[in-house]
């Protein structure tokens, strides 16, 4: 949930850009060298799902309860990265087909979505637009920004902003929601401007209807509850101030994480224009092994952002699968490769030398 406004560096800065058509082959190769790992495996949800859960949640309570100020950071910091693999299957449950999963998005609620204030409504619904092949990268796309032609400070803004994230959150569900059942035109901006995990600040949400609205609304007052009770039991001091902090800084901590892994998770350098599928594709990343730290910011299969933009369909757990394949049979000269990066640090670089180039 994003209302940022950023500034653009100046447009006759940029010399115009080549359209890239699309590579047939790679195309081709991607769809029949997968169709065999289109189906999820529920055992790997679940047990990634619950294990999420129980190590993230076990790590807050001992930061809440420890002692040592270093065993508390310590478990801060497990708690976080843990919750963070938990909260980034929301990007699973826009994509997967839930009856193959029984249950999932329910029990992803329960266990994530309302104790962390990030019911699967916020992500469903507004995901599979920056997907719709005539939206990426353009003004309709709820999660593009041309980063890399904005001025430099929009960068760290961007990060450090989400840090106020669960602060948001609470009050978007602890307080708006409560009211807006009192206000048709409160309703309205809560749905259309606050409803979405996205980072277009000109993105607005439409209402919900049928049985999208029904599990909206079920998922809403349910977290609007949760975060009543957060804000009520901490204002009486039946729920300490001190364990109540260390919840919103772990919040805090996993959208900083996840505002990293988003602002490396594509090249941001379209202006606006619609892009061939190779083009999203050249502008999107992955950090394949033997990159080891992407196991831990980019979870759930977010490493190979790339290659899930062509095959949006593939689940997380067989994505490594998908691009050993790929990369067996495509010829050196495909530009399969160009989208793969070798770690973090360098795509930051990247990114900051484009808006340096900019000014």
């Amino acid at each position: 949930m994003n209302t940022m406004t950023l500034d653009r560096a100046t447009a006759d800065a940029r010399a115009a850009r080549p359209v890239i058509a699309d590579d047939k082959a790679m195309l081709r190769a991607a769809a029949e060298l997968t169709r065999d790992l289109l189906k999820p495996r529920p055992g790997i949800y679940w047990a990634d799902l619950i294990a999420s859960s129980l190590v993230g949640y076990g790590a807050l309570a001992v930061a809440i309860v420890a002692t040592s100020t270093a065993l508390a950071i310590v478990a801060g910091v497990v708690s976080v990265f843990a919750l963070y693999r938990g909260m980034s299957m929301i990007h699973e449950l826009t994509h997967v087909k839930h009856a193959a999963l029984p249950g999932f998005r329910a029990g992803w609620n329960a266990l994530i979505g309302v104790p962390m204030m990030i019911p699967s409504f916020m992500y469903e619904g507004v995901h599979n637009l920056h997907h719709a092949k005539t939206r990426y990268g353009t003004s309709e796309d709820p999660e593009y920004l041309p980063l890399a032609l904005m001025k430099p400070w929009t960068l760290p803004v961007f990060i450090l902003v989400s840090a106020l994230a669960p602060v948001g959150l609470l009050i978007r569900f602890g307080v708006l929601a409560p009211l807006s059942v009192l206000s048709p035109k409160l309703r309205a901006a809560v749905v259309s401007r606050y409803s979405a995990l996205s980072i277009n600040p000109q993105f607005r949400r439409r209402m919900p209807q049928g049985d999208e609205k029904t599990r909206w609304e079920r998922l809403e007052a349910a977290t609007a509850v949760w975060a009543l009770a957060l804000i009520v039991l901490t204002a009486t001091g039946v729920l300490p101030l001190t364990a109540f902090l260390i919840f919103l800084a772990v919040g805090s901590g996993v959208a900083l994480i996840n505002q990293v892994r988003t602002l490396v998770a594509h090249l941001w350098e379209n202006e606006g224009e619609v892009m061939t599928v190779t083009a999203q594709y050249l502008d999107s990343v992955n950090v394949p092994p033997p990159a080891l730290l992407p196991v831990l910011w980019a979870p759930i299969g977010l490493r190979y952002h790339a290659l899930h933009h062509l095959l949006p369909g593939v689940p997380y757990h067989a994505l490594g699968e998908a691009h050993q394949r790929l990369s067996g049979v495509l010829e050196a000269d495909s530009p399969y490769y160009k989208a793969n990066y070798r770690g973090l640090p360098g795509l930051v670089g990247k990114l900051t030398m484009a808006t340096l180039r900019g000014r």
